[in-house]
């Protein structure tokens, strides 16, 4: 990736430029010492004037009023004001024609900075003065935040606007809004911050400073990444608006980062310092406002993909080159408009340009599937085996590889500009939102019909949750979701709840990254110093005990410190080094192997696979599988071959039993689903059976209240609670027991004999099941 910088012969500007803003993604103004206020047309490449400030007015900072979530019908929706501040202590809002509308007295000297809060319900501005102050949206004065002893030369809003992050010499400090919150400071730079921001989608924040470095720090004021000293001080800085890249401006340097701070490309163009830096709103350009009077725009080319054996690459602003490394054969994709987002996945390239998609299929380059779009701004597309979601202004929309809309969930509140690929999730048939206001909870829709899953309540974690991503293969009543919360732990939980409840189990700590298997149910995470892949990840819903047995687990250190997958294909786990190295390494093809065989229930293939490799892993994962699927015959051989003799004990017990839903029932109690097996037990009529369930697991209320509501075997409950206390040498307490042990005889013959009677009349309803 590299940035194709373009320069006017001769600065339009005839002093240095302090400030540039876009509009829309084609248009730009800029502001200079010169007074001048310029709008500058990327369609058409003409500058036109749009006014001249008071001579002595001298803009510091422009930003502009921020775009209403999906609002704007047209292609691309635009801002109608931008506030400018300047040395005089005012800040002026300002129309699109270059009307001031209202100047407002902000701050004893220069007003260094002024930004919009991203719901633009506030605006914050700072000032040589030492005072971050917030004003309303129509320029009345709210409060004023902080009063200190040095200039604040830059500030951002967090991405909920409910904080201010501000510079105070060498310090960052982060203030809440409300009025007792205590604020974070922490020593960001050895020499003064000159910039700073924070971006809403990946919650990081980037600062620059006199020490001639830039670094990326989380929201808690942790450094994630501290760059090599430059030549001159970092002038500016900024976030592009997916948070995946950000640019960096110094003298006669422009540089262009991965959020995890290495660098894809440094231009030296002759521009002197760029003081500040401005992401178009479909984060594909760039422009500087340099100290030499120039403008400079640069576009972000040479995006590269992989996947498989094809690698795509975004060969200038209109043209993509696709290559199959196994031949080497090549395809040039020529588009009417600028390419703004693309994704390779599943056998399908889709790209989206300013009006259009384009679906193509690795199998055929030249005929592609087109749609318009609604909005020009797609911010992210997510790929799965059978269809995609594509985000823009709108919402989200899912949409299937022929072009056709299937569903379009809707979650209260939402902005879709703050979704990236930790946040949303799809697979063949669910979608999973992490909601931005509450982020404890994920949203779960059908991805055909865009309705919300089960009762239509979302899930909602104990914790903050920072990641999430579904499995894509199997059955959809068997769809899993994988989160990672605040405490870096890692979580597997139904989608499809049963009963109302889903099943939440922990499976690891520590955990930094993750990615599912594309063609197998496998997770791959980085868990602290090691990779680990869990072959069978369902295996904690059958079996928690084997769950460490069918876990491979690598040493991760070779890959350095911060690394992140990118991708688990195949047999091979992408990761991403700090450096920006990509990385491969293997994993066993065997357990991927197996997964095919046990989906397509060859049993018996399965078994001479483990006895062929002869690795515990594997017959580990079979056992969990067999377990799963409930075949006792594969499950006895599977647990035989791990020596877990209590369990292929059970197992024997359970194929003696003679109807099948009773051997369901204790499978399910095998599987650690007491409530299942009740379930299971009561709808197919096995009344006693549910009983001596209870009983057995001394659920003593329970039994008695099954035998009570059922009319039956209430002295068989009492019986063996009696025999129970008797062999503690305890009284009864339980004034339910004592109320019925008043009225029901105990006739341990009587009992032994309705008991054998159930057992014969289970055999027999066996037995005529299968006639």
């Amino acid at each position: 990736m590299r940035l194709k910088i373009s320069l006017a012969k001769e600065p339009k500007h005839t002093e240095l430029v302090s400030s540039v803003g876009w509009t829309t993604a084609d248009e730009l103004y800029s502001c200079s010492d010169d007074h001048a206020i310029l709008k500058w047309s990327l369609l058409t490449n003409e500058t036109s004037q749009l006014a001249k400030l008071p001579a002595e007015v001298y803009a510091t900072d422009i930003h502009w009023f921020p775009k209403v979530v999906g609002g704007g019908k047209g292609k691309q929706t635009q801002s109608d004001v931008f506030v400018l501040t300047s040395t005089d202590g005012k800040f002026h809002l300002i129309s699109r024609l270059g009307r001031v509308e209202k100047s407002v007295e902000a701050h004893k000297g220069a007003v260094l900075s002024g930004r919009w809060s991203y719901d633009g319900t506030a605006m914050a501005t700072a000032g040589e003065d030492g005072q971050v102050r917030i004003w309303s949206r129509s320029g009345m004065l709210r409060s004023t935040m902080v009063q200190q002893g040095t200039p604040v030369y830059s500030l951002a809003w967090g991405p909920d606007s409910d904080q201010i992050l501000y510079t105070s010499g060498r310090q960052l400090i982060i203030k809440p809004l409300q009025a007792n919150a205590k604020p974070i400071q922490w020593k960001g730079h050895e020499g003064v911050i000159l910039k700073i921001d924070w971006n809403a989608v990946n919650n990081l924040i980037l600062s620059g400073g006199e020490d001639c470095r830039y670094k990326v720090w989380d929201s808690y004021g942790r450094l994630l990444f501290t760059s090599q000293v430059h030549d001159y001080p970092v002038t500016s800085v900024s976030w592009a608006p997916d948070g995946e890249l950000f640019a960096v401006g110094s003298f006669n340097t422009l540089r262009l980062c991965d959020k995890t701070g290495w660098s894809y490309a440094l231009e030296k163009p002759n521009t002197g310092s760029v003081f500040n830096i401005a992401w178009s709103s479909d984060g594909t350009q760039i422009a500087g406002a340099c100290g030499n009077g120039h403008v400079i725009f640069g576009h972000v080319i040479e995006r590269r993909l992989e996947w498989k054996n094809y690698e795509v690459t975004v060969a200038d602003r209109k043209s993509i080159q696709v290559r199959n490394v196994m031949d080497d054969s090549r395809e040039k994709l020529d588009f009417r408009d600028r390419i703004i987002k693309t994704s390779l996945a599943f056998g399908h390239l889709v790209v989206a340009t300013t009006s259009q998609c384009y679906v193509y299929s690795t199998k055929n380059w030249n005929t592609p599937m087109i749609f318009d779009l609604k909005e020009g701004t797609v911010t992210l597309i997510v790929q799965t085996e059978k269809h995609f979601a594509l985000v823009d202004n709108s919402g989200i929309q899912v949409y299937s590889y022929e072009g056709r809309m299937q569903a379009s969930p809707k979650v209260p509140g939402l902005r879709p500009d703050v979704l990236n690929v930790q946040t949303l999730a799809i697979s063949n048939d669910a979608v999973a939102i992490r909601d931005k206001k509450d982020e404890k909870v994920v949203h779960l829709f059908d991805a055909m019909s865009g309705k919300p899953l089960g009762d239509g309540k979302p899930f909602v974690h104990k914790l903050e949750v920072m990641e999430v991503a579904l499995d894509q293969c199997g059955p959809a009543p068997e769809r899993r979701l994988a989160l990672v919360d605040r405490n870096r732990d890692l979580y597997l939980a139904q989608v499809r709840a049963t009963g109302g409840t889903r099943k939440v189990i922990k499976l690891g700590t520590m955990v930094h990254s993750m990615s599912w298997n594309d063609e197998t149910n496998m997770l791959a995470a980085l868990q602290d110093t090691k990779l680990v892949v869990y072959y069978f990840p369902n295996a904690v819903y059958v079996d928690k005990d084997i769950l460490p047995k069918t876990v491979m687990e690598k040493d991760a250190t070779e890959f350095g410190k911060n690394p992140q997958i990118v991708n688990f294909l195949g047999n091979h786990v992408i990761i991403r080094r700090a450096d920006g190295s990509l990385v491969s390494t293997g994993v066993s093809p065997y357990p991927s192997m197996l997964h095919s065989y046990v989906s397509n229930s060859r049993w018996d293939d399965a078994v001479r696979l483990c006895r062929f490799v002869k690795d515990e892993a594997l017959w580990a994962c079979l056992a969990a599988m067999a377990a799963y699927a409930k075949d006792l015959n594969t499950a006895e051989v599977a647990y035989a071959a791990i020596d877990e003799v209590d369990k292929v004990q059970y197992i024997l017990h359970i194929k003696e039993i003679p109807s099948k839903e009773a051997r369901n029932a204790e499978m399910a109690l095998f599987c650690g689903s007491p409530q299942d097996a009740e379930g299971i037990l009561l709808q197919s009529g096995l009344i006693f059976r549910a009983i001596q369930m209870n009983i057995n697991l001394y659920n003593w209320d329970r039994a008695l209240e099954l035998a009570v509501k059922q009319k039956t075997h209430v002295d068989t409950v009492l019986a063996f609670r009696q025999k129970y206390l008797e062999k503690f040498g305890r009284n009864e307490k339980s004034k339910r027991f004592l109320q019925y042990a008043e009225g029901v005889e105990v006739d341990w013959q009587k009992i032994e004999a309705k008991i054998e009677m159930e057992h014969q009349k289970e055999r027999e309803k066996a037995a005529t099941a299968r006639r």
